[in-house]
């Protein structure tokens, strides 16, 4: 799609109203503005060539951003499907309402308080219940003269509006009636009581609660009494048979790791005969199913040789670790020749589908850097914090895939190698992507966890700009002027960083986390792998912890920039 199709936007204001106009510079260009059922507003334009409405423009990205989406006493989660829940102790107001997915009524109390009186019939006063890492609701009354958490609670219990309050920052909040807006966040608050919300509900609501909770805990107990009985038969079985079942070739994935071995048949039936295939690549093909009513990701693995490797390397590294920005591997399944890995599903692809291809998407400059931290903190995750340093040896955008909210998740460990500790080098056999690859790799040298980091800094250059750092066309005839890097080096020193960033951005970004980013990514592809930094120190840069200084230009693009000019 071209610029002119772009409407022109203004905006007047005065006494009397408040309103937008917009102008097509095209005036065969069909154009609509509206909203959505969910009271997103969009923008859509007429493709003519593909008969349908491209819409270029959604605002709020996010369900839950949207306001009162799920109605009062809900909790809105975008990492969930359906994305509304009701709160503790209330119940779906309109179940029909919300089988037609509209959930605007929100719940109602299942238990009346026994405000007014002060106890219930059962000489029980109400009782507060903490919903955590939350978004807090509109429209609070912030008092000052409760100075801790339980004077905070009584000033809640004496007013019989009062439906809930969080005490933090020093200050206390209480709310009136509905509750709208409250929002699951992915992190606990690191400010102790602050990001909590204490509800309201009747004391009898609560006891009905322990005594499930009681029923459950003896259950659980009797369940896993059995559990172990049968697991140890059947592992007693597995032995005897001398894991024929689990055998993939003469070897298995390490032990201890805490993933399940799926049947064939089960992860068949699971993407309905491996009908729904998102994608493939050299190893393999990846095919969406569901399984245990969650969503998820199957990659099937060609190749007996090559397949077998990378079924090795991905099970026995991604297999034994868990962080924030590491897909999770749930599964895998190895019965006979068939090797399959199963993993959670990212509903928003990978990042080089939301930055390179024609889309409706724009990620905005927010997004995109905390894209490139959480990256770099998954990346630190695997050379610092694991018992073994893993080198994921592919960081490219393909392999890095963002959730509901997009937040990064590292994928692919096909590739990756775990080096031990006492071990500062080991590698040299070639691995990659052509436009990825560190210097040693071609060089034939030894290499180490720095590879990846120079990976991560032509990942973060694509990040900057939107677009792939190579370009075959100017390429073919020795131009490298318009390669990437090189235009964030010399612009860089000339403190002109404004014009690097993705156009599509129309300028809406943070100058000063741009100029770091750019210092960061240059950092990262130095020729000798001494210069780089670690990832955890661009995990400390790109926090503002740590300043760095102005990058030397890479020998390797001097060398190009000399040879041209």
């Amino acid at each position: 799609m071209t610029g002119s199709f772009m409407p022109n936007f203004t905006f007047f204001h005065n006494d009397q109203e408040a309103y937008f106009i917009y102008t097509l510079s095209d005036e065969t260009t069909m154009m609509h503005a509206g909203i959505d059922v969910y009271g997103r507003g969009l923008v859509g334009i007429w493709l003519e060539e593909l008969q349908d409405w491209f819409i270029y423009y959604r605002q709020p990205v996010v369900n839950c951003d949207v306001y009162a989406i799920c109605g009062p006493f809900t909790i809105c989660n975008d990492n969930k499907d359906p994305f509304c829940d009701c709160m503790k102790g209330y119940s779906i107001r309109s179940p029909k309402d919300w089988e037609l997915d509209d959930r605007t009524g929100g719940c109602m109390r299942n238990t009346p308080l026994s405000c007014g009186a002060g106890k219930d019939r059962t000489g029980l006063t109400d009782k507060f219940y903490p919903v955590q890492s939350i978004r807090l609701p509109h429209n609070a009354e912030n008092l000052q003269a409760p100075t801790s958490r339980e004077e905070c609670s009584q000033v809640c219990l004496s007013n019989c509006s009062c439906t809930a309050y969080s005490y933090g920052n020093g200050g206390c909040s209480i709310w009136h009636d509905e509750l709208y807006n409250v929002k699951q966040l992915s992190d606990a608050s690191p400010n102790g009581d602050e990001g909590v919300l204490y509800i309201r509900l009747a004391a009898k609501e609560l006891q009905n609660s322990q005594r499930k909770m009681s029923g459950k805990i003896i259950g659980v107990a009797i369940g896993a009494s059995i559990g172990v009985l049968f697991l140890m038969i059947l592992l007693l079985i597995v032995w005897k048979s001398k894991g024929k079942w689990f055998a993939c070739t003469q070897e298995k994935p390490e032990d201890g790791i805490g993933i399940t071995a799926f049947r064939y048949t089960d992860l068949q039936r699971a993407t309905k005969n491996f009908s729904n295939k998102l994608g493939g690549g050299s190893f393999g093909s990846v095919f969406m199913g569901y399984l245990n009513d969650s969503t998820i990701a199957e990659k099937m693995l060609d190749g007996a040789r090559q397949g077998e490797k990378q079924f090795r390397a991905e099970v026995n590294s991604i297999g034994i670790i868990q962080h924030i920005n590491l897909v999770k591997l749930i599964g895998f399944c190895c019965e006979g020749d068939n090797r399959l890995l199963v993993y959670e599903y990212m509903p928003n692809c990978s990042l080089d589908v939301c930055l390179f291809e024609a889309n409706d998407i724009v990620l905005d400059w927010t997004t995109r850097y905390q894209i490139a931290i959480g990256v770099a903190r998954g990346l630190a995750y695997l050379h610092d914090s694991c018992r073994d340093c893993i080198i994921h040896c592919d960081i490219k955008p393909e392999n890095i895939l963002l959730d509901v909210s997009y937040m990064p998740k590292i994928a692919d460990f096909g590739m990756a190698k775990m080096l031990g500790r006492e071990f500062s080098r080991a590698m040299t056999t070639m691995r990659g992507t052509i436009g990825y690859i560190a210097p040693e790799w071609i060089s034939g040298t030894v290499v180490t966890s720095k590879v990846d980091v120079y990976s991560y800094g032509m990942v973060l250059f694509e990040i900057i700009s939107g677009r792939r750092n190579r370009s075959h066309e100017h390429f073919m005839d020795g131009d490298y002027s318009f390669y990437f890097p090189m235009q964030v080096a010399r612009k860089l020193l000339k403190g002109e960083i404004g014009c690097l960033v993705d156009a599509n951005l129309e300028g809406d970004v943070n100058l000063m986390e741009v100029e770091r980013a750019c210092k960061i990514a240059c950092w990262c592809i130095q020729d000798h792998e001494f210069d780089r930094p670690t990832m955890a120190e661009v995990v400390q840069s790109l926090e503002g912890l740590l300043e760095l200084n102005m990058p030397p230009l890479p020998r390797l693009l001097r060398q190009r920039s000399f040879g041209r000019h």
